[in-house]
């Protein structure tokens, strides 16, 4: 890997994580709801269940959505829906302890499974592979590719949840917690356009 496409991947590498999307908005909500500490294992599993998906498309699996297109509609469309899910949940969340939403954060483990149904995290992951992979050594650089998304990522993913952890004073008045939520529960749907809009092209 040239210094030349090293640099260039870690500007997409950080381009791609700080920007809006699914992880984003969800962090946003979660700290503004629940708090930096509460949020943390949020974070982590984000991460890692991205790392863990940058490493399943290298070594192979991505390959299945070039043999079975299928695959991806049915990804695309089940993500979809599942995000849709969330942004319910997250509309009618309150802050810890309320009587009409999730009264904790989402965990480790549901985070890092969330990132395999997550369409923004598969296109990340498969557009690094193929864009910033270099053939010769292919392994090797699959490896560095998932560590610089691990090192890019977790500064940006914290940077979400601190946002919405600094509104908590602000978002202290019940109303405004509720509008805020269902402001964030709309972002998350709009996130999907892209991703919808493409897959009718």
């Amino acid at each position: 890997m040239t210094s030349d496409l090293l640099t260039a991947f870690i500007l997409y590498a950080f381009v791609t994580s700080i920007t809006p999307g699914p992880n984003n908005t969800m962090l946003l909500a979660s700290g503004a709801n629940y708090g930096l500490r509460a949020t943390m294992p949020h974070l982590l599993g984000i991460n890692l269940g991205f790392c863990i998906l940058v490493l399943a498309a290298g070594f192979g699996i991505g390959g299945l959505f070039t043999a079975f297109p299928f695959l991806h509609t049915l990804l695309r469309y089940g993500g979809a829906a599942y995000l849709l899910h969330l942004a319910w949940k997250i509309a009618r969340a309150g802050g810890t302890g309320s009587e009409g939403g999730r009264d904790r954060p989402m965990t480790f483990f549901q985070a890092a499974a969330f990132q395999w149904v997550n369409p923004k995290a598969w296109i990340m992951a498969i557009g690094a592979i193929a864009t910033y992979t270099p053939v010769d050594g292919f392994f090797g650089y699959v490896l560095v590719v998932a560590a610089i998304y691990v090192l890019a990522n977790g500064p940006c993913l914290l940077v979400w949840a601190a946002a919405g952890t600094a509104l908590r004073g602000f978002l202290s008045e019940p109303v405004r917690l509720r509008v805020f939520n269902v402001v964030m529960a709309l972002a998350l749907v709009a996130s999907l356009y892209p991703i919808l809009a493409e897959a009718g092209r």
